[in-house]
């Protein structure tokens, strides 16, 4: 894929995150991710200077050492070659038609005209960028918010539909909603030995949420490796006569693929209650009350029209507590960089803005790094109106929005770094190899954090300068760089007043600022 994205609504398929291949060259909100759009840019150049043979010309291959192949691409007057290294470690030289070419490890060499090297995919060229998330705005303001819990249906008598069987979830929810309501009566006679009451509830949806006489008694989710089956097992306290055991079964996203999905199922498939050391009380043929999506769902509350046809209450002590909705309003930020909320403090639900979803969150759901899979939740800037907007979120398992902030997304930091012996760039005029920087629209270089022509140690990342080093480096980068929103510097001696180092090999390694 060439474009990321985000999975607004309920789109995201099971377990799948709201943003997706956030890595591509041009990521989830619309910035060139680099070096990979740049290198990609110079490969495209590559294939697109030898389309002619690439299309019409007569294939062959042979080796060219243990591990070393030449594909070549030829008719009466153009040529092409790619040289293959499938050798992850060693950097051989190989001969191909009387030319000597060293081979980096794992690597692929295009060859224009079957001589000069044009690409190669382990020496990356292109500019560097590094993307970054800057708080404008933290909703910290507890006057500001407002919260409604979500009403746990316990009335079988009010439930939409009833039967004497456990539903399949999808068959009921028509995939409409994640949501579905379970619900069943049981009558509670305590015996003697005073033990414990066990539920026990096993379900193929994705997330079960218990509630005994509308308290929260407990939850289990599975995962998208894991198995089929979840299960929740809780001790729970119970009142003698009639008690309701609410189950909330809750689905993130539909399979996408897979063999023989039209008989896969979901929801509950089993329901058990168990006193002390009597035998286990089966639950699944009792008379079953249903509800299709949450309450507050049916009612739009997350609309501004009909945000007041419930009654929302001070925030107080309604933070880490399941269940419930909140809202608040914000101003969108300055400027046209791209909106973000960081919802790190939340655990698992979805967020609207100005009555339109920016999909499902599950900040709770770690990844094996230990943390949130996904923290950053993209707001498109036409969701968005100058001041008052409109967010509000639900929450299943409890979190804390006053930790919530809005973020603006940006490249801030561009970097290159290129080899004197590297080839030109395809696109480019010169004859010599450049260090090429680029902003993103509507920001400039304002700075140079660091240049060194010479032999720089380190990467964009971490760097100082060598053993060689040209002591015009930063004062030619300035000139040409700053203030501009892109720039190019070629990398040879004459541009930084003659050679520093006569002998060693050098390159120029160049960090700046966008603003």
């Amino acid at each position: 894929m060439y474009h990321g994205g985000t999975n607004f609504g309920r789109f995201a398929s099971s377990y799948v995150t709201t943003s997706y291949y956030d890595g591509a060259p041009l990521d989830e909100y619309g910035l060139i991710w680099r070096p990979t759009w740049g290198h990609l840019r110079e490969l495209h150049a590559a294939v697109n200077l030898s389309s002619e043979p690439l299309l019409f010309g007569t294939y062959s291959n042979f080796s060219l050492g243990q591990e070393q192949e030449a594909h070549i691409f030829e008719t009466e007057l153009k040529c092409v070659a790619f040289l293959v290294n499938f050798d992850k470690h060693q950097s051989p030289t190989v001969v191909f038609r009387n030319i000597p070419f060293q081979l980096a490890p794992k690597s692929i060499s295009i060859l224009s005209e079957c001589r000069t090297v044009v690409f190669e995919t382990a020496k990356v060229n292109a500019q560097y960028g590094s993307r970054t998330a800057k708080v404008v705005e933290s909703l910290n303001d507890i006057h500001t918010w407002k919260a409604f819990k979500e009403p746990i249906p316990e009335d079988i008598s009010k439930a939409v539909y009833t039967g004497n069987q456990l539903f399949e979830h999808l068959s009921m929810t028509k995939d409409e909603t994640d949501y579905l309501w379970y619900i069943v009566s049981y009558e509670y006679r305590p015996s003697d030995d005073g033990q414990l009451v066990l539920l026990n509830a096993e379900s193929r949806a994705h997330v079960l949420h218990a509630f005994v006489n509308t308290e929260y008694v407990g939850c289990v989710h599975g995962s998208h490796d894991g198995p089929g089956n979840i299960i929740l097992n809780t001790n729970i306290s119970l009142k003698e006569g009639q008690n309701t055991i609410s189950l909330l079964s809750v689905m993130v996203g539909s399979p996408d693929s897979g063999a023989h999905m039209e008989r896969r199922s979901f929801g509950i498939r089993k329901v058990s209650i168990q006193q002390g050391q009597q035998p286990l009380h089966l639950l699944n043929n009792e008379l079953w009350g249903y509800q299709v999506g949450l309450y507050g769902e049916g009612k739009r509350i997350y609309t501004q029209e009909e945000s007041s046809s419930v009654e929302w209450t001070e925030i107080n002590s309604l933070t880490y507590h399941p269940l419930t909705w909140y809202k608040t309003t914000f101003a969108a930020p300055v400027g046209n960089d791209a909106v973000a909320l960081n919802l790190t403090s939340m655990g698992k639900g979805e967020v609207w803005v100005n009555g339109e979803s920016i999909g499902r969150y599950w900040v709770s759901f770690k990844a094996p790094s230990g943390q949130p899979s996904q923290s950053l939740y993209h707001i498109p800037q036409h969701f968005l109106k100058p001041t008052d907007n409109l967010l509000v979120l639900v929450e299943e398992i409890g979190g804390n929005p006053l930790e919530i902030t809005v973020n603006t997304v940006s490249i801030t930091t561009v970097c290159g770094s290129v080899n004197e012996l590297s080839s030109p760039a395809l696109h480019t005029q010169g004859k010599d190899p450049e260090v090429r920087l680029r902003c993103q629209r509507g920001k400039h270089i304002s700075a140079i954090e660091f240049a060194s022509y010479g032999n720089p140690a380190g990467d964009c990342t971490t760097f100082s300068t060598g053993s060689c080093h040209a002591a015009l480096s930063e004062s030619v980068v300035k000139q040409a760089c700053i203030g501009k929103r892109g720039c190019s510097i070629p990398v040879s001696p004459a541009r930084f007043g003659g050679d520093p180092c006569p002998g060693i090999q050098k390159s120029l390694l160049v960090v700046a600022n966008c603003r």
